[in-house]
């Protein structure tokens, strides 16, 4: 089974300015080399706002056609999530855009209460998981990262079970060393390759991001990590190796049962 190439885009964006956001990576993913899945950060058309009503858009607005065209240009998924309003309802909503034209969904299950979002925002009620090349690849938004029974891999399970672990975010700096220690922990105890997409900067809310975009590998390792710098960054994840890993040692044999109640 082949490699994965996931190419992380770590920048800053403009505060309230889905067009201007568009342009921004637009110009970012022309200038990619081949790859297979193209990771953007949580809200990467507006910043972490709370302003969910004067912000959203629908599933037939910009930027989810953006995010179409790009995937079909690259022969990649392009994914990310958005403020989406679907039903009377905001959720902020990962998508990922395949090449084909097909659309996957995910809105973010745990809302950033110190934010306020669970105030603006509509829970998700499903976890999704989605194949890509053979690889299996569970999204998940910022704030999910605090609870591991939520991305609890069930590697006997192959509707449940993944191999790609994906975190998109908005994370402050104040709490980088956190956002670090919890994507290594779901990588050893899921393991999975694990990867985590920030922003940097400043948003208009006055939160400060230091990035740590990167991949952690199956058993813990840091095997990229962008820091605080504005990149892109490409990175092949070895399915060889995370075969023997789980070959070699099973410890997804003997996780305790149980049914998560969503």
């Amino acid at each position: 089974m082949r490699d994965l190439r996931v190419t992380l885009v770590q920048t800053s964006t403009h505060w309230h300015d889905p067009t201007a956001n568009r342009a921004l990576f637009t110009a970012r993913l022309a200038a990619l080399e081949p790859t297979d899945l193209v990771v953007l950060p949580e809200m990467f058309s507006t910043g972490f706002t709370m302003a969910s009503a004067e912000q959203a858009e629908t599933m037939d607005g910009p930027t989810v056609g953006w995010l179409r065209e790009q995937a079909a240009r690259l022969d990649a998924v392009v994914c990310g999530s958005v403020v989406i309003e679907e039903g009377g309802a905001h959720y902020n909503r990962f998508l990922a855009a395949l090449p084909d034209g097909e659309l996957v969904c995910y809105d973010k299950r745990h809302l950033f209460r110190m934010a306020d979002e669970h105030a603006h925002y509509a829970p998700g009620s499903e976890r999704v998981v989605f194949t890509f090349r053979d690889w299996r690849i569970c999204p998940q938004v910022c704030y999910d990262l605090r609870f591991p029974a939520f991305a609890r891999n069930r590697l006997d399970d192959a509707e449940a079970g993944y191999d790609l672990l994906l975190y998109v975010a908005n994370w402050p700096a104040r709490r980088a060393a956190q956002w670090r220690a919890l994507l290594a922990a779901r990588a050893i105890e899921n393991q999975a390759w694990v990867v985590g997409v920030n922003v940097i900067g400043e948003d208009g809310a006055g939160v400060i991001y230091r990035g740590d975009s990167g991949v952690w590998s199956f058993t813990g390792e840091a095997a990229l990590g962008l820091e605080d710098r504005d990149a892109d960054a490409r990175f092949a994840l070895s399915r060889t190796a995370l075969d023997d890993w789980r070959s070699s040692f099973p410890a997804w044999k003997d996780a305790d049962a149980f049914t998560l109640c969503l």
